[in-house]
């Protein structure tokens, strides 16, 4: 029977870092933990909501929290940040309101700036986001995933994996499709392997896209 692990957990401390940097008591440590998922879900809700252009919008590849003696500091990895910036009439101070309403903080006390991704459609969680907007718009998976795979390319001798399970294009019986290009070595601890589960909610229930990236080290 086959083993599962999470890919990028298997990779800490090889080509792979965490996300959050603090230290914490013992008892502090739920607290901590519990307020970085609020902090990444209020950030991403909060975008797609205010972002009206999403078709063009990159999405978020990744958020960052270092938690020092008296700041929080929140770097937000977006695909395209002048956009974001744009879209919103109030800019960032805004969002940092808010999110400093939410964890009890003063606007000193946190500080939230835009990092620009190089190249957008390289990270799982943008291309994933992207295939859920296009099941959610009803276009069949197949076409999805293949538009997807032409999205990154193969450059660099990267590949790409794509995975959606569930009912798929409405049909009565859930089973599991994926598509993939190029080499994609998950067993191989050295591989730079990036990835992304999403779920996607459609009319006919959810969908979990999973997306691996191989981008080749040397």
């Amino acid at each position: 029977m086959g083993r599962k692990i999470h890919p990028l957990g298997f990779r800490l401390g090889v080509n792979q870092k965490h996300y959050s940097y603090w230290f914490a008591q013992k008892k502090d440590y739920p607290k901590f933990l519990e307020g970085d998922r609020k902090i990444r879900n209020f950030v991403e809700n909060y975008i797609q909501k205010h972002v009206k252009n999403v078709s063009n919008y990159g999405g978020v590849g990744h958020i960052e929290i270092q938690r020092k003696t008296d700041l929080i500091q929140i770097d937000i990895h977006t695909g395209f940040p002048d956009l974001l910036i744009e879209e919103q009439s109030l800019g960032i101070s805004q969002m940092k309101s808010d999110l400093g309403n939410i964890l009890g903080l003063g606007n000193r006390n946190l500080r939230v700036t835009l990092t620009s991704v190089t190249q957008p459609y390289g990270e799982p969680k943008i291309l994933a986001e992207h295939v859920a907007l296009q099941l959610r718009s009803r276009i069949p998976f197949r076409r999805t995933m293949k538009k997807t795979i032409e999205l990154v390319g193969r450059t660099n001798g990267q590949g790409i994996k794509i995975q959606i399970a569930g009912r798929l294009n409405g049909s009565e019986m859930a089973r599991v499709e994926w598509a993939r290009e190029g080499r994609v070595p998950l067993q191989t601890i050295k591989a730079n392997i990036s990835y992304c589960y999403h779920p996607a909610q459609t009319i006919h229930g959810v969908l979990g896209i999973k997306i691996w990236i191989f981008r080749d080290s040397h």
